[in-house]
């Protein structure tokens, strides 16, 4: 009999941010980027056809740039913001609204006056001075002071940058609109001077994200869920309680996957949150969401294409999603370019070890033995030091 108490999990949500060395990917990010990729790509031509237009696509990703990583690698459009990027570098609102226009002009020199840009929903907290001004304004709404009211306990530095903000975007920062703005103010400046030549700067601003939640799932997407909840039948039956059911080597065959379970538990990390200034900060385990890595092989390809994008207009259009036929079985870039089969590399290991206890036994030379010793001395030394919580950079629970 199964327990009513027992709790099992299942990987599943549309913007990618649940990895780790058991997840891989999750139920839906493969429909919401093939869904995506279409929009951007039928976007990509039209704005090849008009040749007037820049296109400002705000997509799907409050924390990290996952989904506007792989539509940009699937439909390749002439720039992406991502969030990490401008975290890491410290971008300011002024410095990605130069790095646009500095684009708009390189295109403008080869006659080209129309562009698709990308940009995840979680940019602007990536903004220094934006998100500093978001958690003024937040604060503030937890005091009591009601929206209208704000503006005028706004802090100097906050204050100013709140009245920089267009009327409209005061209440709602729609980021694609925010920057489009900007940029359409600043190469119009550009103009004026005499540094700019080139047509005048018309932008369209779009946000894709209903359109792929309310999609048909695709066939991968099918596929996984359907093998995630027979596992999770299973993690019931053992009476296991606590766990994540899991699939690795997912970009191989489905015959080929991998099935187990994993502790919530074993994916958790501990971060220190502050209630008040001057507070004792309190240590909360929970399942964070996972950056971009900015050193994985994702964003070496995109940073490896990044010039062609901008400049060639190399335009990819994968078309709606396929249930049949070779087109049915594409796997995202995300997947696909990382090595990522967890399950498949413990059980290499445990085979291994398996080959050193069948070599190294009673009646072995004295050089197998000695040699069999230093080497597996040196690995556990290695193996210890990895696995410290100050080398990893995590905090221990």
């Amino acid at each position: 009999m199964l327990s009513c108490e027992q709790v099992v999990g299942v990987p599943v949500t549309l913007y990618g941010d649940l990895k780790n060395q058991f997840v891989e990917t999750n139920v839906g990010f493969d429909t919401v980027c093939k869904v995506n990729s279409q929009l951007i790509s039928n976007v990509c031509i039209d704005a090849l056809s008009a040749e007037k237009y820049y296109y400002f696509i705000r997509l799907m990703g409050r924390h990290a740039s996952h989904v506007a990583a792989e539509c940009a690698l699937q439909s390749h459009p002439n720039m992406l913001i991502l969030g990490e990027e401008v975290a890491l570098s410290k971008l300011t609102l002024f410095d990605i609204t130069k790095q646009i226009c500095d684009a708009v002009q390189a295109r403008a020199a080869k006659d080209k006056y129309h562009g698709v840009i990308l940009i995840p929903e979680g940019l602007i907290a990536s903004i220094p001075e934006l998100y500093a001004l978001l958690q003024e304004i937040h604060d503030l709404q937890d005091q009591g002071i009601s929206t209208d009211d704000i503006s005028s306990h706004l802090s100097p530095w906050a204050t100013a940058l709140f009245q920089f903000l267009p009327p409209f975007i005061r209440k709602q920062i729609e980021t694609e609109k925010l920057l489009a703005q900007l940029v359409e103010k600043e190469m119009s400046n550009r103009m004026k001077e005499g540094t700019y030549k080139g047509k005048k700067f018309n932008a369209i601003c779009h946000f894709f994200g209903y359109q792929a939640r309310g999609s048909l799932p695709s066939k991968f997407d099918c596929d996984y869920a359907y093998v995630l909840g027979h596992i999770c039948y299973h993690i019931l039956a053992a009476g296991l309680n606590g766990y994540l059911a899991t699939v690795t080597n997912l970009k191989n065959p489905v015959n080929k996957w991998r099935c187990g379970a994993a502790p919530l538990a074993a994916m958790m990390t501990v971060k220190r949150h502050s209630r008040a200034p001057g507070a004792i900060p309190i240590g909360k385990p929970a399942i964070h969401p996972v950056s971009l890595d900015l050193k994985g092989k994702v964003y070496e390809l995109l940073r490896e294409r990044a010039t062609s994008f901008l400049m060639d207009d190399l335009y990819r259009n994968p078309g709606p999603l396929q249930f049949e036929g070779p087109g049915s079985e594409a796997k995202t870039y995300t997947l696909s370019v990382e090595d990522q089969d967890y399950m498949g590399r413990m059980k290499m290991l445990q085979e291994y070890l398996d080959k050193v206890k069948s070599i190294v036994k009673p009646g072995v030379s004295q050089d197998v033995l000695k040699a069999a010793l230093i080497s597996m001395a040196s690995v556990t030394e290695v193996l210890s030091v990895m696995t410290m919580p100050s080398f990893n950079g995590h905090q221990p629970l």
